[in-house]
């Protein structure tokens, strides 16, 4: 079985997911991430959440402003919930601010319909709203003049300039990983950012992926293989478990043990590394750490991971 159905890029890439309420936060999140070696910095999205969000396209135009090297992306924002005319031109601004470094990654969320009732959106047609609305940007981000019929976004003739700082756009990425997300991905997307899957499921998503765009007719230069992983650096599993769950229970207002167990990046470095491993042997090519356990201990477990897992990881 070919592991790789699709063509990947060879090295591979880490960065963590973040959050920041100041100026001097979104600056220090971006020098640390800088001068520790990672590769990017990415934040979540939600209008309505358990634990207090701000605005992902925000907080990453401050961000920006205080590096010259990362990437910088969204895993995921929740594009079922906004008209895609604002969000090209809000897009498109931060791929400017970010000189070309920004990576978009969608999804349609759904575990908190509540927000999709306060933005006046049926959650059972956040799929299909994705599917419209992502073919619907790329032209937009073309900077050709649009005119676009679709179910949920109709426009008249409309034309967004300047165009995005990288040709065609920012790649968007999508999450998700149902049969129906995985076939969207292979007809519209440039990159699947994965989350609570398995390596095994990975490299079979992948294969999904793959059949679809070539159902599709597509021809694909490079696809993008990102994957969200709970991680947690401690003196053993089982510590590092306890924190974990402990944490991502709080944060999801559910028992979250048993898919912390599955899913997480947990134990000594060198366990870590392991199942970084394995995902990458799945065809994972960028990897956002999402560092679970007391928010304390946040930037230590950054520090841990660049200092004793990244150089068990061999040449990224």
């Amino acid at each position: 079985m070919n592991p790789n159905p699709l063509p990947l890029a060879e090295r591979l890439e880490v960065g963590f997911i973040t959050s920041f309420d100041s100026q001097e936060g979104a600056r220090q999140a971006a020098e640390s991430a800088e001068a520790r070696g990672y590769d990017s910095l990415w934040v979540g999205d939600h209008v309505s959440f358990p634990l207090p969000t701000l605005d992902p396209l925000l907080l990453l135009a401050q961000a920006a402003t205080a590096s010259s090297r990362l990437r910088f992306g969204t895993s995921i924002y929740l594009l079922p919930l906004r008209h895609p005319v604002l969000v090209a031109k809000q897009v498109t601004t931060l791929d400017h601010l970010c000189g070309g470094r920004f990576c978009f990654g969608v999804g349609i969320g759904g575990e908190f319909p509540a927000e999709y009732a306060a933005c006046g959106v049926p959650v059972e047609e956040r799929g299909a709203r994705l599917s419209e609305a992502i073919p619907l940007l790329k032209q937009l981000f073309s900077g050709n003049a649009v005119t676009h019929a679709g179910r949920f976004f109709p426009i008249p003739e409309t034309r967004l300039l300047p165009a995005p700082k990288q040709p065609g756009g920012p790649p968007i990425w999508c999450g998700g990983r149902s049969a129906a997300a995985l076939r969207r991905m292979g007809r519209v997307a440039d990159g699947w950012i994965s989350y609570v899957v398995t390596p095994e499921r990975f490299r079979e998503g992948l294969e999904t992926i793959a059949r679809a765009g070539e159902a599709a007719g597509r021809s694909l230069d490079r696809f993008g293989t990102g994957h969200l992983l709970f991680a947690r650096i401690d003196s053993g599993f089982d510590a590092a478990l306890e924190a974990a769950s402990e944490h991502l229970s709080h944060r999801y207002a559910m028992d979250f043990r048993d898919a912390t167990r599955r899913y997480a990046a947990l134990g000594r470095p060198e366990d870590v590394a392991e199942r970084i491993d394995a995902f990458r042997q799945a065809g994972v090519r960028h990897v956002v750490l999402d560092c679970v356990g007391p928010w304390e201990d946040r930037d230590a477990q950054l520090e841990r991971f660049a200092s004793e897992v990244m150089p068990l990881l061999g040449e990224k």
